[in-house]
């Protein structure tokens, strides 16, 4: 596969994205800034979970010169586009974080400075994400961050749904919503012949693709059960967070 369609699947995956996230690139600047005052200036190793093929990834490399970046994912499509796509501080690798047992299989057995994750924990069941938070948590250094951002309501019943209209609404007004879908994306991905090795390496079993609904002051129990001093959401838009836990 060419580096030049890479780039283009991948451009087009940000943009699909964005047909129910209109304000994603300004969600991954907050979650850049955070990175960036947990670990200043200097080198730092930074794990992105469920990196899918490396948006994140290379904005946080791109960003903070010192950092490296090694992302997870357990599609090995995505992450081969992301391979062709990506700068030389960016690792991707595949796994499934079900398994908690990922982190040594890949020599990640830490201390890192700081664990990220973008619209991909929600696929994750209740027990499954507590588990994981647990092996986060176990290998963050002291003072270092999990920042998380999603979909995740506020976790009041009336709140819930004005929450969801305002994002909706929101995403109208740029007009994000007539982007290209999740759903029509892969749908135009499996018609390109050029990418066949890639689909021909997808397990035969689909990805699960349950949501778990957790609100978001659930997932801030979870993290704070899991070993995290603190954890509280620093930005929102509708029901759209990112919410940071410090070790």
């Amino acid at each position: 596969m060419q580096g030049t369609t890479a780039e283009r699947w991948v451009q087009r995956w940000d943009r699909q994205q964005e047909n129910s996230i209109p304000d994603r690139e300004e969600r991954f600047r907050v979650m850049i800034d955070v990175v960036r005052a947990a670990v200043g200036t200097g080198p730092a190793a930074v794990v992105d979970l469920g990196c899918g093929p490396g948006s994140l990834s290379a904005r946080l490399a791109a960003a903070l010169p010192q950092v490296n970046v090694v992302g997870v994912d357990a599609d090995p499509l995505l992450l081969g586009l992301g391979v062709a796509n990506t700068g030389p501080r960016v690792r991707l690798v595949e796994a499934d974080l079900g398994y908690p047992t990922w982190p040594d299989r890949l020599g990640l057995a830490g201390p890192w400075d700081a664990a990220v994750s973008s619209t991909a924990l929600h696929w994750l069941d209740a027990d499954t994400l507590a588990a994981l938070y647990r092996t986060v948590a176990e290998r963050l250094r002291p003072g270092g961050v999990f920042v998380n951002a999603d979909h995740m309501a506020p976790g009041l019943s009336t709140m819930d749904g004005i929450a969801t209209v305002v994002r909706q609404a929101r995403t109208a007004r740029v007009g994000t919503d007539r982007n290209e879908d999740w759903a029509q994306w892969w749908q135009a991905l499996g018609e390109d012949h050029e990418l066949a090795p890639l689909l021909d390496g997808r397990p035969p079993a689909p990805i699960d693709h349950t949501e778990n609904e957790l609100t978001v002051t659930e997932h801030a129990e979870l993290l704070r059960a899991a070993g995290f001093a603190e954890a509280a959401p620093v930005w929102q838009f509708g029901d759209d967070h990112v919410l940071v836990a410090v070790r």
